[in-house]
């Protein structure tokens, strides 16, 4: 795989974020609207911004959404959902690309802040959705937390399985817990031509019940922290890996500085910070299991 030239679309994170981010007007305007303040698209929407050269980010606040970008086509992780889908929709727009251009859009899980949007790229895109086998058969069941417009079955992800975009390659894990068939997925991103190895993980939530369950994720975790080589740790919830923050650094860094996103260090943390909280959690589903 041949790095690419670095895109020339302009900064990578517009000055203005910080000043999204700290507004005050968040809890007033989900008072006026009588929205939740994780549906309301105006309190959600936060400008998209350039990571690398390769990727971009155009989800919301507390959801998050991934543009990868081939000389082919692009590959969008995760939809949001409802009209938050916009979000990513009018963020590709900003970034000068073509939502047609659309060629997969790879769904994490099933839950509906990241699967909700995936029918409408469907029906106003025409792009190919891509989800594992447990996955697709939760949205024949009835939806969890929220209910969500249900995608066209297109490809099923298998573990270890592949997907090429042009010259970039995507690998596919199955990494169940969050839901039965959390998918994960590893790729290349670039920094000024630099290549990276990325993982993108599909559900850290604990947000689930049940030993079997609980040994599930125990047992993806292991599996991650196995990888070798991770460099760059990919969320689907930005508060997961502080991408803002890191964001705000990244539009500050100095020529002969670092990449904040760049930091492997900080992917293992996390998976231990993840494994302990896992394991808490399983003595707590011992214990009710008794």
């Amino acid at each position: 795989m041949q790095p690419k030239p670095i895109n020339k679309r302009g900064s990578m994170l517009p000055a203005k974020l910080a000043g999204i981010l700290l507004s005050a007007v968040f809890t007033l305007g989900a008072v006026a609207q009588d929205l939740p303040p994780r549906d309301d698209p105006k309190l959600q929407r936060v400008e998209p911004f350039q990571v690398f050269d390769n990727l971009y980010y155009v989800g919301a606040k507390w959801v998050a959404a991934w543009v990868l970008e081939t000389d082919q086509g692009l590959i969008l992780f995760d939809t949001l959902y409802g009209e938050l889908t916009d979000i990513a929709i009018d963020g590709m727009r900003d970034l000068g690309m073509d939502p047609d251009d659309v060629r997969y859009v790879i769904v994490s899980h099933a839950h509906y802040d990241h699967i909700g949007g995936a029918r409408r790229m469907q029906d106003e895109f025409g792009a190919v959705v891509v989800m594992t086998e447990e996955d697709w058969q939760m949205t024949n069941e009835p939806a969890i937390y929220q209910e969500y417009p249900k995608p066209i079955r297109h490809l099923t992800a298998t573990h270890g399985g592949t997907l090429n975009l042009g010259r970039e390659k995507l690998t596919f894990m199955k990494t169940p817990g969050h839901t039965p068939g959390v998918l994960s997925t590893s790729f290349t991103v670039y920094d000024k031509g630099y290549p990276y190895a990325a993982v993108l993980m599909g559900g850290a939530g604990l947000n689930f019940e049940g030993v079997e369950r609980t040994q599930m994720y125990i047992d993806s975790i292991e599996f991650l922290q196995t990888l070798e080589g991770v460099e760059v740790n990919i969320p689907n919830h930005a508060d997961s890996a502080g991408v803002f923050e890191r964001a705000e650094r990244l539009a500050e860094r100095k020529a002969d500085e670092a990449h904040p996103f760049v930091d492997p260090e900080g992917w293992s943390a996390w998976l231990n910070e993840l494994m302990v909280a896992a394991q808490a959690k399983m003595a707590e589903e011992k214990e009710k299991a008794r």
